[in-house]
């Protein structure tokens, strides 16, 4: 009879602790450093056990984190049944929750490893993007990152004005970052000036800060633009961009977010990966009871889509009235009728994309 070994691990950035079992046997414990030597080790070592144990089985699960996909590709590489666990889609009690520890976090991947192996149950895993998507990942969310540093200093130029007092001449266009505003915003980096000298050498700093981060916008749309164009992406993001109101930045951040675009059976899918489902409180007879949207998945794909969805509500001409029927249901509750059509808009997304992506691998395999 095959012996299987089961590994759950509890990932951090500078140490792994893993409590394994072989079969139904009794736990053990291990740990080691998160580097690339101490889990090369760590791997041989589970070599060593399964081969000890007649060549068995080994299954791995460790949660998503900020370790990335690292260790799944090593693990992979050597053989081992790697599974990574969302960590939004393990069901913890109240009493798990409070009484949290690496040790405990470890031992509850084991038991749910073991009993999707040898009983069933059900465990979720979360989808593996390759390496090329990975790297794309980081452009993309680069570029995100930094406009949400240059809306935050931004903020702080507004901040710091209103906590002087200093109020915007008739003179300067009302419009915010425009070049009469600069032109005003640079001639307030007066020591002697209404900011005084706090004010002056702070506003001096965010300008600074400001005009860094611009240039770090423009470096990343650059990038962005070169990443389109790759046969990989350009026929998703023509299609997806020809629909107005969405830039290629969004295009974008779904392509990379959502990957294999093929992995989703239907429209549901799409939606749940995002989080744009509602949530569910119903029992006994309280059978048609939902709440707000679950907020899992990607957040960065919400974000984009909020912004797309405002502009393809305007300019849209299909788009618009579809909106104002469903706001005028609940006219106090607009929000309701923006997450409708965000949506609308990603399903919409996923299609073109889907199909541009499907008629280009059939124009490359027939040439």
């Amino acid at each position: 009879m095959a012996h299987c070994i089961f590994v759950g691990c509890d990932a951090h950035v500078k140490t792994l602790l893993v409590r394994y079992a072989v079969d139904r046997g009794k736990p053990q414990q291990r740990s080691c450093a998160n580097t690339h030597a101490a889990r090369a080790t760590m791997i041989r070592w589970l070599g060593e056990l399964a081969a000890r144990h007649g060549g068995a089985t080994v299954h791995f699960a460790y949660e998503t984190s900020c370790v990335g996909f690292v260790l799944y590709d090593e693990l992979d590489a050597a053989g081992v049944h790697c599974i990574v666990v969302p960590t939004t889609r393990i069901p913890r009690s109240a009493h798990q929750r409070r009484n949290k520890c690496d040790v405990k976090d470890a031992q509850y991947l084991l038991d749910l490893l073991r009993g999707h192996v040898l009983a069933g149950s059900e465990l979720a895993s979360a989808w593996v993007p390759d390496r090329e998507t990975r790297d794309a990942r980081e452009i993309v969310r680069g570029r995100l990152r930094t406009a949400q540093r240059l809306t935050a200093t931004r903020n702080e130029v507004f901040g710091l004005l209103k906590r002087t007092g200093v109020e915007r001449p008739k003179h300067v266009t009302q419009s915010n970052w425009t070049r009469s505003y600069w032109r005003w915003l640079d001639s307030l980096v007066d020591l002697d000036g209404p900011l005084g000298v706090g004010g002056s050498v702070r506003l001096s700093s965010l300008l600074t800060q400001i005009r860094m981060l611009e240039r770090e916008q423009a470096y990343f749309d650059h990038h962005i633009e070169v990443l389109a164009a790759q046969p990989r992406y350009a026929a998703a993001a023509d299609a997806m961009t020809a629909v107005k109101g969405v830039s290629l930045l969004t295009a974008m951040v779904l392509l990379t977010e959502l990957g294999d675009l093929g992995r989703f059976n239907n429209r549901r899918q799409v939606a749940a990966y995002v989080g744009l489902v509602p949530s569910k409180a119903e029992s006994g007879e309280s059978s048609d009871r939902k709440g707000h949207i679950t907020h899992q998945g990607p957040s960065r794909v919400r974000h984009v889509l909020g912004q797309a969805a405002w502009s393809w509500v305007r300019w849209d001409l299909e788009a618009h009235p579809v909106y104002e029927r469903l706001k005028s249901r609940n006219p106090k509750h607009k929000k309701i009728a923006l997450v409708a059509m965000m949506r609308r808009l990603l399903i919409r997304l996923w299609h073109r994309g889907l199909e541009a992506q499907r008629a280009a691998a059939e124009a490359t395999a027939q040439a």
